[in-house]
């Protein structure tokens, strides 16, 4: 079991930290493995955070950045749809941050919103305070998006397309980029095409959250031997889109990152490699928990029982759950460690590894998946090398980061 995994070397410090500053939500996704997942903690908890909740969380920030030095940390504000506070809360929060944390210290804040809220006033002030905003959509067309629906169930898209490109028009220095899940249902070329016209600086392709007693949609009932590759199918034609445009369109951080691992670089995505995992969240109610993606296997799964009132982040460092998502290798069962994509692979995403009665030391449920995609780049990249165009503008060759 990973929670088994002991660290050999000091536990690397939260650089990511993943407030909720509203726990609800203004759609109904009718996918949404938050809401509709296997875990509901979310309804014992307020609604939004307190002022009490935000004065403790910055204080603890503070706290963690001011012992272990760091020079930066993200701030994503989050929810639920953490508009639904009000941009002048999240402004008064992330000021609260920036006061509190040593003064080397530079504070990145994002949130992370559906868009459907966004206004020219909340635009505005989240500009003024140095938020930037990274917008949630399934692609850039009302019919991929057909499943974002709001209480009433009426269509979430006009809402959120009027949002983008009011972002993209009015505060381009604001806009960080569009979170988008792969849907290999939809053809992929349209899908990545109808984004770009946002005009998004940069896109965060993930996979859906499932595993090995939940998989995702498009593989159904798990056969024991898998040979179709939907998602790495789509994978790879976006990215021969992307690879091939002549210029980079738009940062692509799964492509570049990729990239990045193949060629020995260092890289930060929960999705491949072996970097050490730095982020933790506040709960509405305080608590401290693990990633939300951990939702997605079971009930209580990124549970912790610390809370910023009593305990500090360097207590998170030590719990069994974040020890083994910092472990690296060592939290990989025999199958992933004698795989020669493990540098670039790294086991893939830890919730996408959970079977139930074996915890997470499992490869993960996109592992053919991610195989096709990675021997493609890896061939694109290769044969990339030895061709002039080796050169061109798009070719990738620092270290990714988030929003």
């Amino acid at each position: 079991m990973s929670e088994d995994v002991t660290l050999a070397r000091a536990p690397f410090p939260f650089r990511q930290f993943v407030v909720k500053i509203h726990g609800r939500c203004n759609l109904s996704c009718r996918y949404c493995y938050l809401y509709e997942g296997p875990d509901q903690t979310w309804r014992d908890r307020p609604s939004a955070a307190s002022p009490e909740v935000l004065d403790a969380t910055a204080s603890r920030i503070a706290e963690h950045a001011a012992q272990h030095r760091l020079s930066a940390l993200s701030l994503v504000l989050h929810g639920g749809e953490p508009l639904l506070a009000g941009a002048e809360r999240l402004a008064w929060f992330t000021d609260r941050v920036r006061a509190e944390v040593p003064a080397r210290c530079t504070v990145h804040p994002v949130v992370q919103t559906n868009g459907t809220l966004l206004t020219a006033r909340r635009v505005d002030v989240l500009a003024w305070h140095g938020i930037r905003v990274g917008l949630s959509l399934d692609g850039g067309l009302a019919a991929h998006n057909a499943r974002r629906v709001d209480r009433a169930g009426r269509p979430s898209w006009p809402a959120a397309v009027r949002g983008a490109r009011l972002l993209a028009e009015r505060r381009p220095e604001s806009y960080a980029g569009i979170l988008s899940v792969v849907d290999p249902a939809t053809d992929p070329i349209e899908m990545y095409e109808s984004l770009l016209a946002l005009r998004p600086p940069a896109l965060d392709l993930l996979l859906p959250h499932g595993n090995w007693s939940t998989p995702p949609p498009a593989l159904g009932p798990m056969p024991a031997k898998r040979v179709t590759t939907p998602y790495g199918d789509w994978l790879c034609a976006v990215f021969d889109r992307w690879w091939g445009a002549g210029r980079r369109e738009t940062k692509v951080r799964l492509f570049e990152e990729c990239i990045a691992l193949l060629l020995g670089l260092r890289a930060s995505t929960e999705s491949l490699g072996l970097a050490p995992f730095d982020a933790v969240v506040v709960e509405t109610d305080g608590s401290i928990e693990q990633i939300d993606s951990l939702k997605s296997a079971y009930d209580g799964a990124a549970h912790t029982g610390l809370d910023v009132f009593r305990d500090s982040f360097d207590d998170a460092l030590g719990h069994p759950g974040v020890v083994a998502r910092q472990a690296g290798a060592d939290a990989l069962g025999a199958e992933c460690r004698v795989c020669p994509l493990l540098a670039v692979c790294g086991g893939g995403h830890y919730a996408h590894r959970y079977r139930a009665g074996y915890g997470f030391v499992n490869p993960s449920v996109y592992c053919v998946d991610l195989q096709r995609f990675i021997r493609h780049v890896a061939g694109r990249v290769a044969g990339a090398a030895t061709a002039p165009q080796v050169a061109r503008a798009g070719t990738p060759g620092t270290r990714g980061a988030p929003w």
